[in-house]
């Protein structure tokens, strides 16, 4: 036999039982996905047994260490990988409210994160606060025992209590004063001259005099919320570096829903005679308490070097279980390591699944990944992140050099769903670039020039669903995935990661993005 013909027989041989493997990892991971799909396992443990997972939070923590525990079973190398800390952590508890009066009712309520709980169960009177100095002095000896009524609609986030705060407090009272002032002149000449001068209106800022009520003893303030409640951290604190156990809030922040409010609002103009209780279990951690990505590999067999990263963040806001933001992006992910775990697969380059950490603080965990590995960075295939909603994929859109890539690697998603589209289509334009970060992690690697395109999804059975409903409100819950897409999804993330880490080079870059 010729001496060339024999590597050149060997290589064909060696071609068609790797494509031969390759096409038997796609068969199992389709069958596994059909038949023994567990992405709603992950999501029920991840939701409902560890809860809200906000950083320095026990439950993330636990959620942390139940997913190395995880990977660890599939035989996945897996790592905590530091990415940071928060001075203070934060635990939340149960909490309950209700209205004593003759039409009394139980209270529709939550409180931002990093923001005080009661000393149990505590009853007291309802006054609105102050918007003078004269009105604050003339109630004072009320306050104590109180509950305070503030102006403003919640957006999330708490009464500021940031020294930048306080000097927008001490601006607006001054304004006050003068409008105080010029309101008494104009009542006067009203009532000695027969005038009709309108009174001016006063400048409202959520509790204006907060740490004056404070000091009188009031027992917390509550605030107007749109429905459903929405409910983040205390951002200021954190971002000026004021945040530390020795300054935490000691007056619970609540965060009360607006028809509720109107109503205890209109009897405190009446001066009605009733009392709110509330029992509000937040509690505190000593800190810096560090908090890690989790990262997960699959090594590749021919460019270990070389990657594909399926992401999504393990942190969710508390005030529910994160089952959406971002339950829908670690469930379908962790399903799909443990198919393409399962299924034998012998990817040429390394996949990671990522689950980072603090992207609610603004994508900390992204930003620390991407500043711990820069040499990576031109060496990643693609970086596929979902942080949305339970909607599936139904098409993917990529540059035309990445085009014939792609629908190759995505035919056997029609495999999956018959009655589920998939349109493989090419960009019209390049993407834009970001200078900086926007709102997800992907958009940290973007600014890089790492290609992170991803699925284009669709409610296409018609369930209702609606992001704004849940993002980051207390509705963020397991029961508000829909499973088939879910199951969907980790499928297709499953077959496409595979088929980019098997290809015979890197996607390519051309047209990814305007320069």
């Amino acid at each position: 036999m010729n001496k060339h013909i024999l590597p050149l027989l060997l290589f064909l041989v060696t071609g068609i039982i790797s494509l031969s493997a390759q096409e038997k990892a796609i068969d199992h991971i389709i069958r596994t996905g059909q038949t023994d799909n567990r992405v709603m396992h992950h999501l029920d443990i991840l939701t409902n047994r560890f809860g809200g997972r906000l950083v320095g939070s026990g439950a993330f923590e636990d959620a942390a260490q139940w997913m190395v525990r995880e990977f660890k079973s599939w035989g996945l190398d897996v790592k905590l990988e530091e990415a940071g800390s928060v001075p203070v952590g934060f635990n939340r508890g149960p909490w309950f409210g209700r209205m004593l009066s003759d039409n009394g009712m139980i209270l529709h309520f939550a409180t931002p994160s990093f923001t005080s709980g009661t000393k149990g169960l505590q009853r007291g009177h309802v006054l609105i606060e102050p918007k003078t100095g004269d009105e604050f002095n003339r109630m004072k000896g009320a306050l104590k025992g109180a509950w305070v009524l503030i102006s403003g609609k919640n957006d999330g986030f708490p009464i500021d209590r940031s020294y930048k705060g306080d000097s927008i407090r001490n601006a607006v009272k001054a304004e006050n004063e003068a409008i105080a002032k010029e309101n008494r002149d104009r009542s006067r000449r009203n009532w000695e001259n027969g005038e009709k001068n309108e009174m001016l209106p006063y400048k409202e800022f959520p509790a204006l005099y907060y740490q004056e009520m404070c000091q009188a003893g009031v027992l917390g303030f509550i605030q107007s919320s749109p429905v459903p409640i929405r409910a983040l951290y205390d951002r200021k604190m954190m971002d000026s570096g004021e945040m530390h156990f020795d300054a935490l809030p000691e007056k619970p922040d609540i965060k009360l829903d607006e028809h509720q409010f109107a109503v205890i609002q209109q009897m405190a103009k009446e001066r009605r005679e009733f009392l709110l209780e509330f029992d509000i279990r937040n509690h505190f951690r000593i800190g810096p308490i560090k908090y890690h990505n989790i990262i997960a590999s699959i090594k590749g067999s021919k460019y270990p070097d070389e990657y594909v990263i399926v992401s999504g963040h393990l942190d969710a806001y508390d005030v529910a279980t994160g089952g959406i933001d971002c339950g829908t992006g670690i469930g379908p992910m962790m399903e799909a390591a443990r198919m393409i775990a399962l299924s034998g697969a012998k990817p040429k380059r390394t996949i990671l699944f990522v689950a980072f950490a603090a992207e609610e603080f603004g994508l900390l965990g992204a930003k620390a990944f991407v500043k711990a590995h820069p040499d990576r960075l031109p060496k990643i295939s693609n970086v596929f992140n979902r942080d949305g909603g339970p909607l599936p994929p139904v098409g993917i859109s990529v540059p035309e050099a990445m085009y014939d890539d792609f629908v190759k690697i995505c035919e056997p998603i029609k495999r999956i769903r018959p009655d589920y589209p998939f349109v493989v289509k090419k960009m019209e334009k390049p993407a834009r670039r970001p200078k900086v970060p926007s709102s997800h992690d992907g958009s940290v690697f973007a600014v890089e020039g790492v290609p992170i395109f991803n699925f284009t999804t669709e409610d296409i059975k018609g369930h209702n669903f609606s992001y704004g409903e849940i993002w980051h409100t207390e509705r963020d819950l397991y029961t508000k995935n829909i499973p088939e897409y879910q199951e969907h999804t980790a499928t297709c993330i499953a077959i496409t990661a595979l088929g980019v880490a098997n290809l015979d080079h890197l996607l390519s870059r051309e047209g990814a993005y305007d320069e």
